[in-house]
């Protein structure tokens, strides 16, 4: 299973919407194929293996599959893994997660016991369990909460400012962070940021550091189609997506000639509707990339953003980098309101905390957030 785990890992920057599962096949100890999720439209984990089984003229019969998700048993885009599990005679198969998606949902597992195949499903707190959920994490989101993982990015100082109060913030973490953290960008669904973050420091947004075989949507929330057609984000490969507001009042013929001027520069501009702060109602949203695939989110933004966000509840993650500098005064990682009680903190969990060349690297959880 510690193979097959090694294998999703591979799949984590190109299977989205699929989710990122590994697979590997050994028979008399010995592991004779290995697999992962191809891109959209190619084959899953046990079919990739298989596929290299065949292509050395083995067979799988009487093997043992490892697999860090339950077998689809429906007719997507390719055929039911589980028919071909079954197809080929293997004799027992070990399942890490079971898959929620509504077109599964135990029909894998049933669909092999009832061909004779002996399966054994791991426990939910089993280690590799838990390894494997962390890996599919904004599918498992997706299908269970019809939104996606959102992960908050922040880079800043040991005494948290993310910038000096005139602006300047190139660069408080070094290279290796900043590295690491288009490596966590390369594996999202979509980075999205607000219209000020675009306004100020006219982002990319892309995967530039590492190498990655797809460039994640980007997102900007901007409720009154402020987002210049000459940004850089909307130049970058790939996907640009905007979310504003249907224009009232006498401003409508002007917002409504700045959305049009985004959609000719290539953007994808969607009217969302309005919270009580009359900007996009995140929920809707959150929703709404959803229902465009969209797994894991991962939120770049400003302070005024995060705190936003923060407060309404929908981060899942946070991936804090922190440098040894100390700046003083300057621009904070998310513009709380100030507290009456230290009981009333946001309240977190360390996941991980380690060193990423000179700076540090943290991520933590709500409580409890992951157990879905």
């Amino acid at each position: 299973m510690a193979l097959a785990l090694a294998e999703g890992r591979k799949a984590l920057w190109r299977s989205a919407p699929n989710p990122p599962v590994g697979c590997a096949l050994v028979r008399d100890g010995q592991v004779i194929a290995t697999g992962h999720t191809a891109e959209v439209g190619g084959p899953h984990a046990e079919a990739t293996a298989l596929a290299d089984l065949h292509a050395r003229g083995a067979h799988a019969r009487g093997a043992t599959a490892y697999v860090t998700l339950e077998p689809c048993s429906h007719h997507g885009r390719t055929p039911p893994c589980a028919d071909a599990l079954v197809r080929e005679g293997v004799a027992r198969v070990v399942v890490a997660l079971a898959d929620p998606n509504p077109l599964v949902a135990g029909r894998g597992v049933e669909r092999l016991r009832a061909a004779g195949i002996d399966v054994t499903l791991l426990p939910p707190d089993h280690p590799q369990a838990r390894a494997a959920r962390d890996t599919m994490i904004g599918f498992l989101s997706r299908m269970v909460r019809q939104r996606p993982w959102v992960r908050m990015k922040i880079a800043g100082s040991l005494d948290g400012r993310t910038a000096l109060d005139n602006g300047e913030s190139q660069w408080i973490t070094g290279p290796d962070a900043r590295a690491d953290g288009h490596a966590w960008r390369a594996r999202a669904s979509a980075v999205m940021t607000g219209v000020g973050t675009v306004l100020d420091d006219d982002p990319r947004l892309d995967v530039r550091a590492v190498q990655t075989p797809r460039q994640p949507w980007r997102v900007v929330l901007d409720t009154h189609w402020r987002t210049p057609p000459g940004s850089r984000l909307l130049q970058s490969p790939g996907t640009a997506l905007v979310y504003g507001a249907t224009a009232q009042g006498p401003e409508a013929a002007a917002a409504m000639a700045r959305r049009q001027a985004l959609v000719d520069a290539g953007a994808t501009a969607i009217d969302a509707p309005t919270g009580a702060d009359a900007r996009p109602d995140l929920a809707w949203v959150l929703a709404d990339l959803a229902a465009r695939g969209v797994n894991e989110l991962h939120l770049e933004a400003g302070a005024r953003l995060n705190a936003s966000v923060i407060q309404s509840g929908w981060v899942d993650e946070f991936l804090l980098y922190l440098a040894p500098k100390l700046i003083g005064p300057g621009r904070a990682l998310a513009d709380l309101p100030p507290l009456a009680r230290l009981a009333d903190a946001t309240t977190l969990r360390f996941v991980d905390v380690a060193l990423v060349g000179d700076d540090l690297r943290v991520v933590a959880r709500p409580p409890g957030r992951d157990l879905f």
